[in-house]
């Protein structure tokens, strides 16, 4: 009887189409093969790097060392020595638990920091032509060193988890383009389909960066509830079609690839954060409109997001470019995100939605769910309320929730790292488990979350946060 190997495979094809094949690039992932001939073997190292793969839930497999042939025996010891490993039943997380390959997976993901890293210091002096050196920017700089400063022992203790945590896989490649890249953040227990969340993070269109959704990714999956990050071009990498354009290519990877991580695909939703909920609903709208259209390809549906959730988002830009502008993101630099002035309309969905030539796609928009508290000075909360207000009136099931007192920063930031409960995340827990009665059950008895920063080290936060 032949033996069976697990071997990983890193590489993609460059003739496989990501859209029509995803495939997850983590050293973690495994593909079963049977090695019978020597030929077989040759064929392995020679191919390795030109073979894609599909990531696959985890199962037990031991190596038996066979007789079959002297030379093949001899092939496979040597290559279970580089390579050999055992995947877990337990647990798809298992899959990155054997120690020489959590080196590997450390070591690359070290790599790909640092070439990221680089990336991001030559963006920046390119961004710093556009910002030149003024009294707002400098000012935003140091307040927003304080404001890290003071939230130190909480961003530790996530990032801890971010990057040793067996539950996150990270970096899983949905797309060509070098930002191209998604965080999965899985639940501990795998007893069935988990309801999922492709979160956009924020950044001002210009600092995003998926591993900000780390704490939301972190505690939604504590309840249950998968969590793909999506990373996306920044400006001056790429401008705001850019962004729209890899943010639809990460919903399509997880509406297209969840299941093979113990997600639901009749249960996925869409979420944002500021920037990243301007860019979702950005992306929402037109994906709407390209499946009303004849003849349009898709690799996604409307159909298959259950509910959009924007959190203290911006979305109709004709009212925020002046004020944005008061707050130090200068109107030129605005504008050259934004393609010019005559894209402000196309890129404001407030705006796009009121078009009575869309209204076949505006009716195939999901339930919306607008958070936003109403002392956010970075972006007002009537951009939630007003945006609610259309949608309504042009026959979308939508409302805006609002949170009397809450800043910015405090619904995505200081309120997690408070511990205890608080009311927008129950609120969204809730709305995803409406119906399931088991969940709403467990959501009943969860222990409130631990604090992660003292109570005057958040206040002090709040204070100086730039945002």
């Amino acid at each position: 009887m032949p033996s069976q190997m697990i071997l990983p495979i890193t590489n993609l094809h460059p003739s496989h189409s990501l859209l029509e094949k995803p495939n997850s690039t983590s050293d973690d992932d495994p593909i079963t093969i049977t090695t019978t001939t020597t030929t077989t073997n040759s064929l392995l190292f020679e191919d390795e790097k030109a073979i894609s793969i599909k990531p696959l839930l985890s199962r037990t497999l031991s190596y038996t060392n066979t007789n079959t042939s002297t030379t093949t025996t001899t092939s496979a010891t040597h290559y279970q020595q580089r390579r050999r490993r055992i995947a877990s039943e337990n647990s798809l997380s298992s899959l990155s638990s054997s120690s020489p390959d959590r080196r590997n997976s450390f070591g690359h993901d070290v790599g790909h920091a640092a070439s990221e890293t680089f990336l991001i210091t030559r963006l920046s002096w390119k961004l710093l032509k556009y910002l030149g050196v003024g009294y707002k920017w400098i000012t935003r700089f140091l307040a927003l060193s304080c404001y890290s400063f003071l939230l130190f022992p909480g961003f530790f203790q996530v990032g801890y988890y971010y990057f040793f945590s067996s539950q996150v896989r990270r970096s899983i490649v949905y797309g060509d383009q070098p930002r191209n890249r998604l965080d999965l953040y899985l639940p501990k227990n795998n007893d069935g389909p988990k309801p999922v969340i492709a979160f956009v993070t924020g950044g001002a269109w210009i600092i995003g960066y998926k591993a900000w959704g780390c704490l939301l990714g972190q505690q939604l999956s504590e309840r249950d509830i998968i969590v793909a990050c999506i990373d996306y071009r920044n400006f001056p990498q790429g401008t705001m079609s850019d962004m729209v354009k890899d943010a639809s290519q990460g919903i399509s990877f997880v509406c297209n690839n969840i299941a093979e991580y113990g997600g639901d695909p009749d249960r996925i939703y869409l979420m944002g954060q500021s920037a990243g909920a301007h860019i979702a609903a950005c992306t929402l709208v037109e994906q709407a409109i390209n499946e009303a259209g004849e003849g349009e390809s898709t690799s996604w549906s409307v159909s298959q997001i259950k509910a959009y959730f924007g959190l203290s988002g911006g979305y109709n830009l004709f009212k925020l470019v002046d004020y944005f502008h008061s707050r130090g993101l200068y109107r030129s630099i605005f504008l050259s995100i934004m393609e010019g002035e005559k894209s402000l309309e196309r890129f404001s969905p407030e705006v796009v939605v009121q078009n009575p030539n869309i209204r076949n796609a505006v009716s195939l928009l999901p339930p919306i769910i607008l958070f936003h508290g109403t002392a956010d000075y970075s972006i007002p909360f009537d951009a939630s309320k007003s945006f609610a207000e259309t949608l309504q009136r042009v026959g979308v099931k939508a409302e805006s929730i609002l949170f009397e007192g809450k800043t910015h920063t405090d619904l995505f930031l200081q309120d997690p790292m408070r511990g205890g409960r608080d009311k927008m995340f129950e609120d969204l827990v809730g709305i995803i488990h409406a119906g399931d009665a088991d969940a709403i059950a467990k959501d009943a008895v969860a222990p409130p979350r631990r604090r992660l920063v003292p109570e005057f080290m958040l206040q002090l936060a709040r204070r100086v946060s730039p945002f």
